[in-house]
């Protein structure tokens, strides 16, 4: 266990230390407005830490025509009066076309899941028309990120250009503490076995019913079990803490780009029971205790047991630390240099 105890320092990478560039590269960040989008802002704060000029655009809508016509000359003001060397739209569908008809500037897309698998919250109307302008807003951009392999198969062109890179994780935010310490400042029952589900937003995406019914199966064999739904109310800065207070993670999506909650579980060592979706059966592949099975919810609610009566914290930190924030930034910058090498070393 010492390894996955490792001082944070591992998450840095001495990024901070690396000689000035020649200057700063400018990219707009367009951010879609709403739920689900803490990463890609995290993302723009690391970048920032690490010497790019990097100024956010939050689209404030996806859906309304009058506000996207709204949104869509706000944009084009924003990249006149900035002047970035890049637009880099974080997720697909309305927020990726609307960068990639705005302007001439040099694309970049980040897909993060559903703009390419599809919604199943969502009107078919909506989740296929979110798909295509998706995929027709790849064939604009100048470079294309995806977060999992299986994301970027789902790409009808380009795919073979695109790369792949997970979103980071806050390493130093993200770590493991006591689980008994950690309850008591909650004001946990320490001996209940807890199991955390996050995704009650999208409850059919991410398999809510499913993962109730499985909690009560495996209840048969190791007791009662707290199940605590995740529904957005919890502050983030509480969520290391849950996740190291509770006993297992529970991930039973349809579909998945590469969920941040995976390896943020890791890096505070809690066991995980996950369907094989995104990049999680990669994540996990040598990840003890953890478990990847078959969407049936017998074998899920087995695999939920075996883990609640093994009582053990996983090794789940030992692998995380090429996915730190810092190191993920330091790939993005890398990018952003190829596109405008004039401000590379």
């Amino acid at each position: 266990m010492a390894a996955s105890l490792a001082p944070d320092s591992l998450a840095r990478e001495n990024l901070y230390s690396e000689q000035p560039r020649k200057g700063k590269v400018r990219v707009l960040a367009v951010i879609p407005a709403g739920r689900g989008v803490m990463y890609a802002t995290r993302q723009v704060s690391s970048l920032i830490d690490i010497g790019v000029d990097v100024r956010s655009f939050r689209l404030l809508s996806r859906t309304s025509p009058v506000v996207l016509l709204r949104e869509y000359k706000r944009l084009r003001q924003e990249i006149h009066e900035f002047r970035p060397h890049l637009l880099h739209a974080h997720y697909g569908t309305m927020t990726s076309f609307l960068c990639a008809i705005s302007n001439t500037v040099p694309l970049v897309i980040t897909f993060r899941g559903s703009d390419l698998n599809g919604d199943p919250d969502a009107s078919f109307v909506r989740s296929n028309l979110g798909k295509l302008l998706s995929q027709i807003s790849s064939l604009r951009a100048q470079a294309i990120v995806c977060v999992s392999p299986r994301l970027r198969d789902r790409l009808w062109w380009r795919s073979q250009q695109a790369r792949v890179l997970p979103d980071g994780v806050n390493l130093v935010l993200f770590r493991p503490e006591p689980k008994e310490r950690v309850r008591a400042r909650l004001g946990w029952d320490q001996e209940a076995s807890t199991v955390i589900f996050n995704g009650v937003q999208r409850p059919r995406a991410k398999g809510a019913q499913f993962v109730r019914h499985a909690v009560q199966l495996a209840e048969q064999a190791v007791g009662p079990i707290r199940l605590i739904m995740l529904d957005g109310s919890v502050l983030p800065e509480l969520i290391p803490s849950y996740l190291n207070a509770a006993d297992c993670l529970a991930l039973a999506s349809l579909r998945e780009g590469s969920p941040n909650v995976v390896k943020e579980s890791l890096a505070c060592i809690l066991p995980i029971v996950a369907t094989d979706v995104g990049d999680v059966a990669e994540r996990l592949e040598q990840v003890r205790p953890s478990r990847v099975v078959t969407r049936d919810v017998s074998e899920f609610a087995k695999a939920l047991a075996d883990v609640l009566v093994e009582k053990h914290r996983s090794n789940g930190r030992e692998g995380i630390a090429q996915y730190s924030e810092m190191r993920i930034a330091a790939s993005i910058r890398s990018l952003y240099e190829e596109l405008v090498p004039s401000y590379a070393k």
